[in-house]
């Protein structure tokens, strides 16, 4: 079924009695050095085709698999931070299905003893905090990549390159807890914020590393029987998880409210139409045929191990973000935007670190909308030396350098790597506090600029500001603006006096 834009429009009311429950599966690569059961290197994104391979990721007869422990690590520690739990001893299933793209006719992975379970993940949107729960999360190899191409003569072709078959993949599964599509993006962009701080994966979407799927199914408010949910795969970003969500939820409820049954099935999102697109009908567990794996022994977790793997693990980001607002007074937003940022984050903390006598909330200000501003505009890498940014945070808070070249100075460290301390004696940005210092300038932009001088005897008091962007300007911004408008009107009194 298709569903037109004044469909959608008209399902406003369809939406106010249908609540949509929604779980989130997502597969994130591992930052492992080699596969997860051969020594095969992952390092091949970019790599020519077939060139990262061995008899075991390509599922060649008698080639048998060995555990990657670095592997195994992750998803525990993952486990541990989702406050989820391990058990003490698991193992490895088959899931048995037949697709070019899988090599032995077979995925190894696991099915009803995963690594972790029944964990949480808290997040946020604009309309408060919520937690969803997390059913699993688990280990499996990744398939080999489709090529799609067209030969010389015009033929369609489909190409394997088994660069990527075996690669460590952990999936975690939610429990149905999410409601909106809002609320599905954020718990993605939180999962992907605990894999990265705790270094289990580098979770780029863009490059394939993480992988989000939705089921969303709707059901008459106030009712507790889950209706027939659908699948949604091909979300590229963030905001495609969005997009999609929102539009699936909208179509199904269009269909229900013209009496039309949903299908279980798999859809695909199509980001420039705006639309999903049916795949093909939803397989269940029953279909792959899960049996245990003969040729892997099943994996004891010692106590010791989770422990050593408990005190390794960093500062978590709800954790921070909770210490930056008890601790630092931080606003809520700034500290999310903090703790979201380990660059941020090293340059907020390093910068407190050198300068105890500055105002947390200030240096925020700072890392959240200078550095930051500047970063993304960057088309190269930037540094800023955190005890250069104390410096010149401090010499804007005592007043010794306006904000304006403060900025600039910021700007030109970067460009050049000088001490900003340097910088602001080179380029002469020491603040003008001093009215005497101004009478020059003063006496100069009055003669300059009659009738500001005689709009604001006439009572029209815009025009002093008029006037003192004049006298900042001619000091290049070195003019203390508070100190350039007493002095701009105590010169317009001396001279209506006179």
């Amino acid at each position: 079924m298709t569903v037109s834009g004044s469909s959608l429009s008209a399902s406003a009311g369809a939406l106010e009695r249908y609540e949509a429950v929604i779980g989130i599966e997502v597969h994130c690569r591992l930052r492992t050095a080699s596969k997860m059961f051969c020594a095969c290197a992952t390092d091949f994104d970019g790599a020519p085709p077939n060139t990262r391979v061995c008899p075991v990721c390509l599922g060649l007869p008698g080639a048998l698999p060995v555990i990657n422990r670095r592997a195994v690590e992750l998803v525990l520690a993952t486990g541990l931070a989702l406050e989820a739990t391990v058990p003490a001893a698991t193992r490895w299933d088959r899931k048995n299905y037949f697709y070019p793209d899988l090599p032995k006719g077979y995925q190894i992975s696991q099915y009803d003893l995963p690594l972790a379970s029944n964990g949480r993940l808290a997040a946020l949107t604009t309309e408060g905090p919520f937690s969803v729960g997390i059913r699993r999360a688990h280990l499996e190899e990744d398939t080999a990549r489709l090529v799609h191409a067209t030969t010389p003569d015009g033929r369609q072709v489909s190409l394997i390159d088994f660069n990527r078959s075996g690669a460590p993949l952990m999936e975690v599964v939610t429990e149905p807890d999410i409601r909106t599509a809002e609320q599905a993006r954020r718990y993605a962009e939180e999962l992907q914020l605990l894999l990265r701080t705790i270094g289990a994966s580098d979770a780029d979407m863009e490059r394939g590393q993480l992988r989000v799927e939705a089921n969303v199914s709707l059901r008459p408010r106030g009712e507790e029987v889950l209706g027939t949910r659908v699948e949604i795969k091909n979300m590229n970003s963030f905001r495609s998880v969005e997009r999609a969500i929102r539009t699936e939820i909208e179509r199904q409820a269009v269909a229900l409210d013209a009496g039309e049954a949903i299908v279980q099935e798999t859809r695909g999102w199509n980001e420039i139409r705006g639309t999903t697109y049916v795949m093909r009908v939803k397989e269940s567990s029953d279909d792959y045929r899960y049996f245990p794996e003969p040729d892997l022994p099943p994996l004891v977790v010692e106590p010791g191990w989770l422990d050593t793997l408990r005190a390794a693990m960093p500062e978590l980001p709800a954790a921070r973000r909770a210490r930056y607002r008890e601790r630092y007074h931080l606003s809520e937003y700034d500290a999310a935007v903090l703790a979201a940022d380990p660059d941020a984050t090293r340059l907020f903390e390093a910068t407190l670190a050198a300068a105890s006598d500055l105002e947390p909330g200030v240096v925020s200000t700072w890392v959240t909308g200078e550095y930051l501003g500047l970063r993304n505009r960057a088309t190269g890498p930037v540094a800023i030396d955190p005890d250069d940014l104390a410096h010149l945070v401090g010499q804007v808070a005592s007043g010794a350098v306006s904000r304006a070249n403060a900025r600039e100075v910021l700007a030109l460290h970067i460009a050049t790597g000088e001490p900003a301390a340097a910088l602001i004696e080179a380029r002469g940005f020491r603040q003008i506090s001093d009215p005497g210092a101004l009478g020059g300038v003063l006496a100069k932009v009055l003669a300059a600029h009659p009738q500001a001088v005689a709009d604001v005897r006439a009572g029209k008091e815009q025009a002093i500001g008029f006037l003192v962007g004049q006298v900042m300007k001619a000091t290049r911004g070195q003019a203390n603006a508070s100190v350039a408008r007493a002095a701009v009107r105590e010169a317009l009194d001396r001279e209506g006096e006179g």
